[in-house]
């Protein structure tokens, strides 16, 4: 399993490579994060919101989305854990 995270910035400062590291050590992040600054991966996935998750399994294909923030225990949360442990189970 891998984490990665997409970073498309909504204004100028957030194109900043370093205040995005800087973010990252502060929030303890340390999986990937791609810098999206002409939003293609955004445009890509047809994406309108900040945050977006996407959940994808081992050939790529997305099989869960959620818009907006997700904390532990909500129903967002609780539906990525699941498929989480799915995808983990398949072959």
């Amino acid at each position: 399993m891998a984490v990665i995270s997409i970073h498309t910035p909504e204004f100028d400062w957030e194109k900043n490579r370093a205040h995005v590291v800087q973010g990252a050590q502060r929030f303890g992040l340390t999986q990937p994060i791609y810098l999206d600054t002409d939003m293609a991966y955004w445009t890509a996935l047809h994406n309108q919101y900040w945050p977006a998750f996407y959940l994808a399994d081992k050939q790529g294909r997305i099989r869960l989305k959620a818009d907006g923030e997700m904390h532990e225990g909500d129903a967002d949360a609780v539906r990525f854990e699941r498929m989480i442990l799915r995808l983990l189970a398949e072959r």
